[in-house]
């Protein structure tokens, strides 16, 4: 655990999968985010935190070809995703898998149909075969009776997960998660926790989470960075407990050592 923006991370770190290098991320000229360095190794569960309001999900969009950096560079395997061509980018891209926070559901689609999509877009196999995987990946996340629902018809949590479902639908080997326990209920969040994990253990997936969950955090996340919205940098590096346990800043530790309610606390020595 280091605290700072100055962890190592080099470029010749060969397991290294995503590298944000001296990223700076902004809305106009709004600077929301400067001078950010962290890397994530393959077959990591890295997790982005912090408060509200400190850029969490903005590094995830300029992770997944969403948002252009106002300065730095974001790596993904050693290339520069911003300094690719416009036909190489979506190639880099379709390597990942996304869960936004709201779901981002095709309204006008069943939730059979939005999960099939990216398989319908981006392979060549006939309907059987497209749908056979939509049902396992529905059933990965326990909404198979939710199949022929449209998305207005979902709870807020179902919405959640037929979104990780359709995240999942490529076998992507990075996947990107924004806040994906949020609107579960604490027996589905673990559930899906331990899914996230066999992803990563089964097929040598490297995870991305941003969450405010601390069961999650303590959990499944094996490393991370917290960002701060005072300073607008990168303030400490390590995994959650390393940081609940080893990280003497006060906003790291108010938000790692905030109270939980009983029925959301899981072990973490």
């Amino acid at each position: 655990m280091s605290s700072g923006s100055s962890r190592p991370a080099t470029a010749a770190d060969a397991n290294q999968r995503l590298r944000c290098d001296r990223l700076t991320l902004a809305f106009g000229s709004k600077v929301i985010l400067q001078d950010i360095t962290f890397s994530v190794r393959q077959g990591s569960v890295f997790a982005i935190m912090g408060r509200s309001g400190c850029g969490k999900s903005t590094v995830l969009r300029a992770f997944i070809g969403l948002l252009r950096p106002a300065g730095g560079s974001v790596l993904i395997d050693g290339e520069d995703l911003w300094a690719a061509s416009t036909e190489r980018r979506p190639e880099i891209c379709r390597r990942f898998g996304m869960s936004f926070q709201n779901g981002a559901l095709w309204s006008s689609m069943t939730v059979r149909d939005n999960v099939a999509l990216p398989l319908r877009m981006f392979t060549r196999l006939d309907g059987p075969a497209i749908g056979a995987l939509v049902r396992l990946k529905l059933s990965l996340v326990g909404i198979s009776a939710a199949a022929s629902k449209m998305p207005a018809e979902l709870s807020g949590g179902m919405r959640k997960r037929a979104a990780l479902a359709r995240a999942l639908a490529l076998d992507p080997d990075i996947l990107f998660f924004d806040e994906p326990s949020a609107g579960l209920d604490p027996i589905a969040s673990r559930r899906l926790d331990e899914l996230i994990l066999e992803i990563r253990e089964g097929f040598g997936a490297t995870v991305v989470i941003v969450s405010h969950e601390l069961p999650s955090l303590f959990g499944i996340c094996d490393d991370g960075v917290f960002l701060d919205a005072d300073t607008r940098t990168a303030i400490a590096h390590g995994s959650p407990r390393e940081l609940r346990d080893r990280c003497p800043h006060p906003t790291v530790q108010a938000f790692m050592r905030r109270e939980l309610p009983t029925s959301q606390t899981r072990s973490a020595p």
